[in-house]
């Protein structure tokens, strides 16, 4: 039988590094992008106070704009000068610096694409900012720049999330990658989601960071490889050896000031750099926007259905009267299967890019065959963990 010629769902082995490198030698054209003020190495550059009177009247045509640059232009976008008064910047990184303070005495927070602990990080610091000082949640969250580039790329109703990086003096670059959702599932289980389900995954989040201190180049702001964004099969593609020596070679760097916005699609290859001074921090709160569509239509209290099926499952795997197989379906069927949201300070990514799900967990416990009783304690344990 032939092989029909469409392909919805690859392997890693059937990427193509020459396609890869022929998206990402586009050149970012300024004409093309009339609310721009400059490009710099294929980065387009927006001036903050310009943006911010032209959003007055304009606001419909910026957002257009934006919205193609990131989508089918070169994926990443700086805003100079996004904060007018930089006292507002100063502020929330002094809040940061006491949430360190308060955090050092609970252990090595984990991290995603780098060794635990070697750099500084606060998970979910818009909550804990707003907890511990509201009135600096207020007048640095109440950005209309931040507004503008997130509804340009996700709409209105979009949820921010944020977590603050500190890259410390020596502190290593990160590899190269593609950033939430499938940034953080693994090889084999990105090929099972179909190649337009891959793509429209970029436009469900929006990537971006300010920056707290000034990053001159020495300090590593982040690596970027624009237009890399519009390679389709690009979440099966990132951890291999073609396509990060691709991008060790190509990847390119700006220097951003303390207020500066850096925004970029979540399928851009980027990573942080390396701080090569002795004694300059660099510190970006990182953003995250979530479209208001990523939400499932009814509130299910799914670890509620995990203890009713549990003991059932164990008994009738015992007795063969199902196959594990079939156990497989019901646990598809009933637990989350995907780790996020959660709560990274206690429920952190330890060995691996996600935390633990309940799908595991089931799996877990049934290969193991557990007493109900640890059963339903460590689904008890799991959802005090994930809770914020």
């Amino acid at each position: 039988m032939n092989q029909p010629d469409y392909q919805h769902f690859i392997s890693p082995r059937q990427t193509d590094i020459s396609v890869f490198a022929s998206i990402c030698q586009q050149q970012t054209r300024l004409a093309d992008y009339p609310f721009a003020s400059e490009t710099r190495k294929n980065v387009l550059i927006y001036d903050g106070p310009t943006l911010a009177r032209q959003i007055k009247i304009q606001r419909q045509a910026i957002m257009n704009e934006m919205h193609h640059a990131l989508s089918h232009g070169p994926g990443v976008l700086v805003i100079r000068h996004a904060y007018a008064d930089l006292g507002v910047v100063d502020r929330q990184s002094a809040v940061f610096e006491e949430i360190f303070a308060a955090e050092a005495m609970t252990g090595v927070a984990a991290d995603h694409f780098a060794k635990a602990g070697a750099n500084g990080r606060i998970w979910n610091s818009l909550q804990k900012v707003a907890e511990r000082n509201p009135a600096a949640f207020i007048e640095y969250y109440a950005n209309p720049l931040m507004d503008l580039v997130n509804e340009a790329w996700l709409g209105p109703a979009y949820q921010m999330t944020a977590q603050v990086n500190v890259v410390r003096p020596g502190g290593q670059a990160q590899q190269p990658h593609r950033d939430y959702h499938l940034g953080f599932q693994v090889e084999d289980e990105v090929a099972r989601y179909p190649l337009a389900l891959q793509h429209m995954s970029q436009y469900m989040t929006l990537q971006g960071a300010v920056a707290h201190t000034d990053m001159p180049l020495e300090t590593g702001p982040t690596l970027l490889l624009p237009y890399s964004q519009q390679y389709e099969a690009g979440y099966l593609a990132w951890r291999q050896s073609a396509f990060i020596d691709y991008f060790t070679q190509h990847a390119i760097q700006l220097p951003l000031e303390k207020g500066d916005m850096l925004f970029f699609s979540p399928a851009l290859f980027h990573a942080a750099g390396t701080n090569h001074t002795q004694d300059q921090h660099r510190m970006a709160n990182l953003l995250q926007s979530s479209c208001a569509f990523g939400k499932p239509m009814e509130t299910i209290n799914r670890p509620l259905i995990m203890r009713k099926i549990y003991p059932v499952l164990k008994q009738q795997l015992s007795e063969q009267k199902i196959s594990m197989e079939t156990a497989e379906l019901a646990i598809l069927m009933s637990a989350d299967g995907y780790a996020f949201p959660t709560n990274l300070d206690t429920d952190p990514p330890l060995g691996g890019l996600a935390p633990q799900t309940g799908q595991d967990l089931l799996r877990k416990a049934l290969a193991e065959h557990w007493p109900v009783e640890q059963f339903d304690a460590e689904v008890a344990r799991i959802v005090s963990k994930r809770l914020a």
